[in-house]
């Protein structure tokens, strides 16, 4: 047993060192920056290795994400030293974007990555680096990763083969917070493919979403399916913290406008809204 944690040790510091070599090489980064456990880490690590001058992470902020993330990842960044800057996307402006059909995803990294590659390209900067992992290439449906091929974007956690597992393992050795960080993404992920993003929908899934912040939950996601009916996800562990709740929460998303409120029997799991590709719907 102890040879055997001794050789997954040495498999991960193996891949660590490919990522600092890979880096190393590249000398100058910019970088995507979310906050995340993944782009933190990558920060972190480009940022110890290469020095402030050679690094630059650049975070959105977007009517598509929450506000105390975008905060977060500016306390990070500032917290590592790490030089930062911020710009604006417009994704709701965007109607390939608010049509929400399965390529949403790409257009939203098609114009994200876009402005990156300029900022890079104004710095005088060769490489534009995401925090892809190598389990977000074999895994859920990720329209988005087209759009990181068509700019070169380059994904090192990826290249030297880092699962999300090894990752937090690392960065848990490196001191970083973020290391345990529940998972994150937009909230565009909680629109049914088809239904249409409108700012007054983004509004209510987020006040939904803040609440359920507030009831100590690991994970959680509010899944807007029409305008009366809304499914919350948890981790089946936690589902009677939903349950001792349910008349406030009943209360105050009716207050919304939603007539059903539904929790999910199965339990929170990645991509849930992608299911029904896999199925054939």
């Amino acid at each position: 047993m102890l040879n055997d944690l001794k050789g997954v040790k040495m498999k991960i510091e193996e891949k660590f060192e490919t990522l600092k070599t890979d880096l190393r090489t590249m000398k100058r980064v910019l970088i995507a920056f979310s906050g995340g456990v993944d782009s933190t880490f990558l920060l972190k690590v480009a940022n110890d290795l290469l020095g402030k001058e050679n690094v630059i992470a650049v975070t959105a902020s977007s009517s598509v994400r929450f506000t105390d993330e975008f905060e977060s990842a500016l306390k990070i960044a500032k917290k590592m030293n790490a030089k930062c800057l911020t710009v604006k996307t417009h994704e709701i402006d965007d109607d390939n974007f608010v049509k929400n059909d399965e390529l949403r995803c790409y257009y939203c990294k098609y114009s994200i990555f876009k402005t990156l590659k300029d900022i890079a390209q104004e710095k005088g900067i060769e490489y534009v680096l995401d925090g892809t992992n190598y389990d977000d290439v074999s895994g859920d449906y990720r329209p988005g990763l087209k759009a990181l091929k068509e700019f070169g974007i380059v994904s090192p956690l990826k290249d030297a083969g880092l699962s999300k597992k090894e990752i937090r393992l690392l960065s848990k050795e490196l001191g970083l917070s973020t290391w345990d960080k529940a998972p994150e993404t937009c909230l565009a992920t909680r629109f049914p493919y088809g239904i249409r993003i409108t700012a007054g929908r983004l509004e209510k899934i987020s006040t939904i979403e803040s609440y359920l912040k507030t009831l100590d939950l690991k994970v959680h996601r509010a899944r807007y399916h029409d305008d009366r009916t809304v499914r919350i996800e948890v981790l089946p562990e936690e589902m009677m913290k939903i349950m001792d709740k349910r008349e406030e929460i009943i209360s105050k998303l009716k207050a919304l406008g939603f007539n059903y409120i539904t929790l999910d029997l199965e339990g929170y799991r990645s991509g849930s809204l992608n299911e029904v590709l896999k199925n054939g719907g």
